[in-house]
């Protein structure tokens, strides 16, 4: 198979940035090489060109693209990722946010986990909402909408079975709590959190599929951002703030910042974390 050459780098991907949004600098020329030369094996193609055009004129063009977007995120995931922003997340904005919802007699919650990967932090959210509302959880309609552009990783998140290293970071407590130990060795998520989880295909790409993501409390979208430019990023953030109810929480990286994609948010600082809300005149 020919070599990745820099036309045939460019034409690919501007495709993919196209399609998803997902950046590729030149730098990452090799990494995207190896990735792609998976999928040309798939297809028996015999070059990147006869890639491109499957791309870009083949009937199923669209069933490759699910089968490239599995290929090419990066789906570092865990159990309990980033405790300091999860202790905030736990100790600080959740109960803001209940008190609030409690107080207008509100018993609705909803979180959206954006690029969810295979399950991992819409389970652990859910959890932790799940001890924050205690004896009250019957009285709350819950719902953690997480969506990924990988359909595989999806899959995974639906079935909710991880393996005992998956479980690592996990306390003790909410591992005899939420889940049941397979003959496999496994763990499989316990129906009372599975219920409140909803996984289903999003590109942040799809201004519409993305305009119908609303009412949110919380928004967490974790070291995702840092793959793309900044207009892709001013794009993505103008439709997490839209979804956002006044008074919400939008979580991101731990590394991340909005500084330089937008002023809309309010940024809130926690102990060893951060947030930004959505603070309306008048709401606070």
């Amino acid at each position: 198979m020919p070599p990745l050459d820099d036309q045939h780098f460019v034409l690919l991907r501007d495709i993919i940035y196209k399609v998803s949004g997902i950046q590729y600098q030149e730098n990452k020329k090799y990494l995207l090489e190896s990735r792609l030369q998976r999928r040309l094996k798939a297809r028996n193609l015999k070059s990147f060109q006869e890639y491109y055009y499957f791309l870009r004129f083949d009937p199923r063009k669209q069933e490759e693209f699910t089968a490239l977007f599995n290929e090419i995120t990066t789906n570092e995931t865990s159990f309990f990722r980033s405790m300091p922003q999860l202790q905030a997340f736990e100790r600080i904005a959740l109960p803001d946010v209940i008190a609030r919802k409690t107080k207008r007699n509100d018993h609705r919650l909803r979180i959206w986990s954006a690029a969810c990967s295979s399950g991992e932090e819409p389970y652990t959210l859910a959890m932790i909402v799940r001890e924050a509302l205690g004896a009250d959880v019957d009285r709350w309609r819950v719902e953690i909408v997480a969506n990924d552009i990988a359909s595989d990783m999806l899959e995974k998140g639906k079935a909710g079975i991880y393996s005992e290293y998956a479980m690592r970071a996990m306390p003790l407590l909410y591992r005899s709590r939420y889940f049941t130990k397979l003959e496999s060795g496994d763990y499989q998520v316990n129906e009372q959190l599975r219920q409140w989880v909803r996984f289903h295909f999003l590109n942040f790409s799809d201004d519409a599929g993305m305009a119908r993501m609303t009412d949110m409390d919380f928004i967490f979208c974790r070291n995702v951002l840092i793959y793309f430019d900044v207009e892709a990023k001013k794009r993505f953030t103008q439709h997490f703030y839209d979804a956002l109810n006044p008074d919400g929480y939008f979580f991101i990286g731990h590394s991340e910042s909005l500084h330089d994609v937008t002023r809309a948010f309010k940024l809130a600082q926690f102990p060893q974390a951060f947030a930004y809300r959505k603070v309306i005149e008048g709401s606070e």
